[in-house]
């Protein structure tokens, strides 16, 4: 059940109704579609939010504006490589489990690394195919405006396979401390060991500043995370 704003239900008497032809008309059935998806669990009731409904038309219009902005490469992209095999798997699984919400917020991430990296159309091939079933209109309309109308429809489309090794980053950026506080980043290898990544943190320009002169006391490695760098003065 979806409910009015103010947690209560929908009616007339109340005066929180939503008309979805309103929605439709002023961000078109995609969003109203794609919100009502992402709105929260699929078995469990959800409060509507006007807000989170122009989220959902600013992600398309992120889409729409990759795509024209994209590179006309078929290839796909090495920097989204771990990005879009990740997604896959998870909205493939998350269709399974009709667990539309996350679906689609796995989407909307991995349109923040295309965003970041830059995209081709062979990135955005897969994307729109995954979209498909969710904001079916505006796929058609980019696959056609990529050039892919030739091989059908999008929503006709074989499910785009994922490579399991791609879905984990090959690279890793860590924050990196001295004393407890922010100094630098560091990009390792995502299976460094810990002296590898002290090594480069110690190496970093900006984290070299509060360390020149200093002797290492100890270092402590979150994975993942951070690398936290105590130092003394020699």
């Amino acid at each position: 059940m979806i409910l009015g704003e103010g947690g209560e239900k929908m009616s007339k008497s109340r005066g929180n109704v939503v008309n979805p032809n309103d929605i439709v008309a002023q961000y078109g059935a995609d969003t109203l579609r794609l919100y009502i998806m992402f709105i929260g669990d699929f078995e469990q009731a959800a409060v509507w939010s006007d807000n989170a409904v122009k989220g959902c038309k600013r992600f398309l219009d992120k889409v729409w504006n990759l795509a024209e902005g994209c590179s006309d490469s078929l290839e796909q992209t090495q920097a989204n490589a771990a990005g879009l095999h990740k997604c896959i798997k998870k909205v493939a699984d998350d269709i399974e489990s009709m667990k539309f919400n996350t679906a689609i917020a796995a989407m909307m991430t991995l349109v923040g690394e295309f965003q970041k990296n830059g995209c081709s159309k062979g990135d955005m091939k897969a994307l729109l195919v995954l979209l498909s079933p969710f904001a079916p209109h505006i796929a058609e309309e980019l696959w056609e405006m990529l050039g892919f109308a030739g091989e059908g429809f999008a929503c006709q489309q074989p499910w785009p396979a994922y490579d399991e090794s791609k879905t984990v980053a090959s690279q890793i950026t860590l924050a990196v401390q001295v004393g407890g506080k922010l100094r630098g980043n560091i990009t390792v290898a995502a299976d460094a060991d810990n002296d590898t990544i002290v090594h480069a943190a110690l190496a970093d320009e900006k984290v070299r500043r509060f360390t020149d002169g200093m002797a290492l006391v100890k270092s402590i490695v979150v994975p993942g995370r951070l690398v936290n760098l105590i130092v003394k003065p020699q």
